[in-house]
């Protein structure tokens, strides 16, 4: 029997290594462009790399921790860490929270000032919290769906992030619950009834959005009806066709707040095949794409730019790749608990991609997510490194008894 000193290692041994390569190579990435914006831009933005290297470091060892951890014992004492961030998501509301760019989403750290998102630090917690309760052994014998109390779960620190406002962030809590829920035999009638009831709360609360917000949903359904414009129009009339083309243009009538999604869809395009070259970008430069955000939100458009459509697809592939080792992990996973962790990491970083990908080319509205392993920030580096930890984790212990 091999000491207790070395089990450490053996487990870290035990790692998806393809999954921890593709990590890296994606870390690395963010670190190289965020380094190439810093260098082009000047100024603050300079120094942006070095505080990047020190999240990285931070996020390693969350890394590294979450995969030595055992995911059961984790998800036993789920509920305190899940009320932690709770309360840590009220302290934000009150005068204990730091407010930028017009929302209140950010504390500081007592003793180094240094600014960190609560919201952030929930998603981990809810997804392990709303894991264990979809295994739990006593909805199984009371015969309850673990969609109620899923949802219930993730409806407190959504309410209090919608509070602050952070639309974007609170959106990413629902599908991974879903997909818990869903991979814990969700009937279909659950799905669409939950569909019904987003378009009619939609409905009510489109109205009582700020405009930007509203600018930002119309970007999201211009491209698709001016698609199926297109399409129609052999169909239609001359005269039908221009009064369904000003009903359009008058219901999409956009204001200055779409100039970064013009501009990233530019810096996107002008990129073509091979790209400008690294650190010749000319969009976040000349400030055509805010300066501000091209090394988080919008990175994907600096990318799309210096290394054009191989470079952009590369990244794609890699993000993709280390969704599918998370998807094996499940298949694999020993016990349910196991696999709702891994199905809904997957779901998280999916939804995290899919977003600010869609946003940088138009198919998404802008609400500022990140993109996962690249954006330059501290707090959600260490959402993103432990939920991928926590995947580790279910695997190394993927041959363990249940």
């Amino acid at each position: 029997m091999a000491p207790m000193y070395l089990r450490p290692f053996r487990l870290l041994l035990r790692m998806d290594r393809t999954m921890l390569g593709l990590n890296l190579l994606l870390l690395s990435t963010g670190l190289l462009f965020i380094y190439g914006v810093g260098q082009e831009v000047g100024g603050d933005f300079r120094s942006q790399w070095q505080r990047q290297v020190l999240y990285v470091i931070l996020g390693l060892c969350t890394y590294v921790l979450c995969t030595l951890l055992d995911y059961r014992r984790l998800a036993d004492w789920s509920w305190l860490v899940y009320l932690a961030s709770l309360i840590l998501l009220v302290l934000v509301l009150t005068g204990l929270g730091v407010a930028r760019n017009g929302s209140r989403s950010w504390l500081l750290v007592p003793g180094l000032g240094v600014p960190f998102q609560p919201a952030e630090l929930a998603k981990p917690a809810a997804l392990l919290f709303v894991a264990w309760l979809a295994s739990h052994p006593l909805l199984r014998a009371a015969r309850l769906h673990p969609v109620v109390p899923c949802l219930a779960a993730v409806s407190l620190p959504v309410g209090l992030i919608l509070i602050q406002p952070d639309f974007g962030t609170a959106l990413v809590f629902l599908p991974f619950t879903l997909a818990i829920a869903f991979t814990a035999r969700l009937r279909w009638r659950w799905i669409l009834a939950a569909g019904v009831l987003v378009l009619i709360a939609g409905r009510f609360l489109y109205p009582r959005l700020e405009s930007y917000q509203q600018d930002r949903i119309k970007v999201f359904l211009d491209a698709p009806s001016s698609l199926a414009i297109a399409t129609a129009s052999p169909f239609l009339s001359e005269p039908l066709r221009q009064e369904v083309e000003r009903r359009q243009t008058a219901l999409f009538g956009l204001s200055s707040d779409t100039w970064n999604a013009q501009q990233s869809l530019l810096a996107v395009g002008s990129g073509g095949l091979w790209g400008k070259g690294f650190m010749k970008g000319t969009q976040h430069v000349l400030g055509f794409l805010p300066r501000n955000v091209a090394s988080s939100d919008f990175i994907f458009s600096v990318v799309g730019e210096e290394s054009g459509f191989v470079g952009a697809a590369g990244m794609v592939c890699a993000l993709m790749g280390v969704l599918l080792c998370a998807l094996r992990t499940a298949a694999g996973a020993r016990d349910a608990l196991g696999g709702y962790i891994a199905v809904g990491a997957a779901v998280l970083i999916f939804t995290h991609a899919f977003i600010n990908i869609g946003m940088t080319v138009k198919a998404a509205p802008i609400v500022g997510l990140p993109l996962p392993f690249i954006s330059h920030g501290g707090s959600f580096m260490l959402c993103t490194m432990a939920c991928v930890g926590l995947v580790q984790s279910v695997h190394v212990r993927r041959h363990d008894i249940p």
